[in-house]
C-alpha cells in the first residue's frame, strides 16, 4: 500500500510545488508591473503596455483596471479558442496577476512609509532621472524573474500572448514566437506614438531586454555542465582516459563524415565546469587533430551524474 501511494504522493507534491512557483512568479510579475512600469508609463509590450496606452487614449479607467480587464477577457478568449489545456496552465496566473498588479500599484501611490515605495513622490525629486532608470531596471528584473518562475512551474502568463496563439491555431504555418515578438513590438510602437516620449520608449525597450535576459538566466539557467562530442581515430584511448581520470562515463557512436564518407567514431561525454581543463588536456595530449565540439547543457540528470556535488 505504501509503495503504491508513493507515486501519487510525489505527484501531489509536484503539483503543489508547481502551483506555488506559478503564484510566486505571477506575484513578482504583477508587483514589478504595478510598482515600476505603470507609474512611469514604461511600455514594454503585454497587457500592461496595452493598459497604459488605453488609459492615455480613453482615460475612463486606470492602466491597472484596463490591464485586469484585458487579462480576464483574453483568458476567456483563450479558453474558447485554445481549449481546456490552455485554461489549466493559465487559470492561476489569471487570478493572481490582477491582485498583485493592483497591490504593486497601491504600494507606489499609497504614501505608505512616507511614500517610500513611490518613486514619483516629491521626496525623490532630486533623483527623478535616476528613479526612471531604476524603475526600468528593477521592473525588468522583477517581471523577468516572475515569468521565468511561472514557466518553471509549468504555467503560462497568458495576456497578450494569447492573440498570437489564436492566430497560429487558424494559420498553423505561422510561427508563434515571431507573432509574439510582432505583437509586443506593435504595442511598444503604439505606446511611443501615444505617450510621445522617446526617453520613456527607449527605457521601455531596455526594461523588455533586461526581462528577456533574466528569463533566460532563471529559466534556462547556468547549470555549469558541459557536453562534448569528440570525433577521433583514438576514440578508445580518449574514452578510457575520460573514464579513469574524470570518473565520467562516455557514449561511443558510429558516424560518417559528410564530406569524405569515411566511417568514424564519436565519443560523447558530460562533465562539470571544474573538469573542463582536465578534459581539454586529455584530448589534446592523445589526439591534437581530434574534432571537438563543446556546448553548455541546460540540465543533466540520471545515473552516473551527481549534479549537486559535481557541478559548480
Amino acid at each position: 500500500m505504501e509503495m503504491s501511494d508513493t507515486p501519487k504522493r510525489k505527484k501531489i507534491l509536484k503539483y503543489i510545488k508547481d502551483t506555488l512557483l506559478i503564484i510566486l512568479g505571477t506575484g513578482l510579475l504583477g508587483i514589478g508591473t504595478g510598482l515600476f512600469y505603470i507609474p512611469f508609463d514604461l511600455v514594454t509590450g503585454g497587457v500592461s503596455g496595452l493598459g497604459i496606452v488605453l488609459a492615455k487614449l480613453i482615460p475612463i479607467f486606470s492602466a491597472e483596471v484596463y490591464a485586469t480587464l484585458l487579462v480576464v477577457l483574453l483568458f476567456f478568449v483563450g479558453v474558447v479558442l485554445l481549449g481546456k489545456h490552455f485554461a489549466i496552465h493559465t487559470l492561476v496566473s489569471t487570478i493572481v496577476y490582477p491582485i498583485f498588479l493592483n497591490f504593486g500599484s497601491w504600494l507606489s501611490s499609497s504614501g505608505i512609509f512616507g511614500g517610500f515605495f513611490d518613486l514619483t513622490s516629491p521626496m525623490y525629486a532630486d533623483h527623478s532621472s535616476a528613479a526612471i532608470i531604476l524603475a526600468a531596471v528593477f521592473g525588468g528584473v522583477f517581471v523577468g524573474a516572475g515569468c521565468a518562475l511561472s514557466f518553471l512551474g509549468g504555467g503560462s502568463t497568458g495576456g497578450s500572448d494569447i492573440i498570437p496563439l489564436v492566430i497560429c491555431k487558424f494559420f498553423p504555418k505561422l510561427k508563434a514566437s515571431v507573432l509574439i515578438f510582432i505583437t509586443d513590438a506593435a504595442i511598444v510602437v503604439l505606446g511611443m506614438l501615444v505617450i510621445n516620449n522617446l526617453i520613456l520608449t527607449l527605457l521601455g525597450v531596455v526594461a523588455a531586454f533586461l526581462c528577456a535576459i533574466v528569463i533566460d538566466k532563471v529559466f534556462l539557467g547556468e547549470s555549469g555542465a558541459f557536453i562534448a562530442h569528440i570525433v577521433s581515430d583514438k576514440y578508445a584511448e580518449i574514452s578510457d582516459a575520460v573514464i579513469r581520470q574524470m570518473n565520467r562515463t562516455t557514449t561511443i557512436s558510429n558516424v560518417v563524415g559528410g564530406y569524405s564518407g569515411t566511417p568514424k567514431k564519436l565519443v560523447m561525454v558530460t562533465f562539470s565546469i571544474s573538469q573542463y581543463r582536465v578534459f581539454s588536456t586529455i584530448v589534446s595530449s592523445l589526439d591534437k587533430d581530434a574534432f571537438v565540439t563543446v556546448y553548455r547543457a541546460h540540465e543533466i540528470s540520471g545515473d552516473g551524474w551527481t549534479y549537486n556535488t559535481e557541478v559548480e
